[in-house]
């Protein structure tokens, strides 16, 4: 039996996020089949699994972009089915295409944000400022983003879905398509949001990007949790020394070749102006 979620809001809650029994159908095709999740507050979470998995529909169900056909999901107590305003003021989302206006400037980019979500003026143009400096990005701030290298630009779009400050931030693929210099920076940048009791969702195909930063994997297929644990407890469970080795243990097929994923990432970040 499905456990039930109760509806009362608890914003204090240990975790963050839970999920019971979340289902997708689009057409014949089930996306998200069941899943059950609990993540604690101020973690990385990692969802590690192939292209097709899943992993995206269970982002944008949490995310209230996407209702599901059964189940239900609480974002830091709220439900997001019924109380989707109140999800969409504590959470923020970079997927996994930049979502900026390449015509403007990064600062023009992060005030526009600031001025949509209520901020005023000078608020948005102090937050704008505070974010291109952590992300390292004040040098270029009055350049077009059309002249950013793919790492600033992914800086940017991560640097736009925390103006609002949110408690909790779904990251879909951040880093697919960067050179291993600019994945670990967004690493890095990760690493001190949950320092700062953020709580993270991460959905990956990099086996190293879920060993780095994730307390705790789910591993996704075809819409399903097949396991779930540390890295640590996964190996020990198959038996594998790696994480693809785990997923191939599991499913009978591994995941994409780290050297295959990036064979086509961006070189163009070793001209990056920092601040």
């Amino acid at each position: 039996m499905t456990e039930t979620i109760s509806a009362v809001a608890r914003p204090r809650t240990a975790n963050a996020i839970v999920a019971r029994g979340l289902t997708k159908r689009f057409g014949a095709t089930t996306a998200v089949d069941g899943i059950d999740l609990d993540i604690a507050a101020g973690t990385v979470f990692g969802l590690l699994g192939p292209n097709g998995a899943g992993k995206t529909t269970i982002i944008r169900i949490l995310a209230t972009l996407v209702t599901p056909e059964a189940g239900q999901a609480t974002v830091l107590g709220y439900d997001v089915a019924r109380q989707a305003h109140q999800v969409r003021q504590l959470i923020g989302l970079t997927g996994q295409y930049a979502s900026v206006d390449e015509t403007l400037t990064g600062t023009e980019n992060l005030v526009l944000i600031g001025r949509l979500i209520g901020l005023p003026r000078a608020d948005a143009r102090q937050r704008a400022q505070d974010l291109l400096g952590q992300f390292r990005l004040a040098g270029a701030a009055d350049r077009a983003v059309k002249t950013y290298s793919g790492g600033m630009r992914r800086r940017l779009d991560l640097a736009v879905s925390l103006v609002g400050r949110p408690r909790v931030l779904f990251l879909d693929e951040p880093t697919t398509g960067l050179d291993p210099r600019s994945r670990g920076e967004l690493w890095d940048i990760v690493r001190g949001l949950t320092a700062d009791g953020v709580t993270v969702l991460l959905t990956t195909q990099y086996l190293e990007e879920a060993d780095q930063l994730a307390r705790q994997i789910a591993v996704i297929d075809h819409g399903r949790v097949i396991a779930q644990g540390t890295s640590a407890q996964l190996k020990a469970q198959t038996g594998a020394d790696t994480l693809d080795g785990v997923f191939l243990a599991l499913t009978g097929h591994g995941l994409i070749p780290a050297h295959a994923a990036h064979a086509a990432a961006s070189t163009d970040d070793l001209e990056e102006v920092s601040s």
